[in-house]
């Protein structure tokens, strides 16, 4: 009984971080997953962890309650850290939107459970698509794993309170902002030209309905550029995963202490 209370104990610590986990990382946080199959995953991922990771004898006593709130909190951020890279894509489809007109149709997303642009939800669909053929959900389930090599589950945050990682979030958002930004920009610049060729069009024919020719004609346009840059938007996509990965790792090892 002895030796079976403390592997318990840390069978219910790395229970605490799995779970956290995959209540914020994209794709295993998403409603469409039901909670229930969420939480035998986490389970059988946790016990599976607890025979792949050298873990002292931990006590059940004052320390083990911080020692759960610390892994609680350090799965939610690793998971935070990856959504926050992953939002660029509805941030891109959002510019694209409001240069269409559709800003005014937005639709719920059944993944999120939020409002979401329409074109922001295409691209998320072709993401989440992306990611599982490039074996993506196999990378998150790693950050998980190697996290317990930076943060052991044993020990408190050496890091926990330090300035640096509140630059280190500020940084990644503003990182995945400019990302997105360079997703939406082809089609978001070819739409400020036809915008200012539809106002010289309308001071030239003044006669002619701009709102009602422009708006069919920015779709048509939005489209054909949507067409032609859909390499590119893949290939940055890809770009994307790699940057999450790399967030999360940095991440790590801010909380690690290094």
């Amino acid at each position: 009984m002895e030796e079976l209370v403390p592997s318990f104990a840390a069978y219910l610590l790395i229970l605490t971080r799995v779970t956290a986990f995959f209540v914020t990382i994209p794709l295993f946080s998403y409603k469409a997953v039901p909670t229930t199959m969420r939480i035998i995953f986490g389970a059988l991922l946790a016990w599976m962890l607890v025979y792949a990771i050298d873990i002292p004898p931990i006590e059940i006593d004052g320390n083990y309650i911080l020692l759960v709130v610390k892994e609680a909190i350090t799965g939610l951020a690793i998971g935070i850290i990856a959504y926050i890279v992953m939002s660029a894509i509805q941030i891109a489809g959002g510019f694209i939107d409001f240069q269409m007109g559709f800003a005014i149709a937005n639709v719920l997303d059944p993944q999120t459970g939020a409002q979401s642009p329409l074109l922001g939800q295409f691209f998320n669909a072709l993401a989440i698509l992306l990611l599982l053929a490039l074996n993506g959900h196999h990378m998150l389930l790693d950050g998980i794993y190697h996290s317990y090599q930076f943060i052991p589950a044993d020990q408190l945050w050496p890091a926990f309170g330090e300035g640096r990682l509140a630059e280190f979030v500020i940084r990644t958002f503003t990182m995945s902002f400019a990302i997105a930004f360079q997703m939406a920009i082809p089609i978001v610049a070819t739409l400020f030209l036809v915008d200012l060729a539809l106002g010289i069009t309308a001071r030239a024919v003044p006669q002619l309905n701009i709102f009602v020719v422009g708006f069919p004609i920015k779709i048509g346009v939005s489209f054909i550029v949507l067409v032609a840059v859909m390499g590119v938007m893949v290939a940055v996509m890809k770009k994307l995963f790699e940057v999450m990965i790399i967030s999360m790792r940095d991440l790590m090892i801010l909380l690690g202490g290094g």
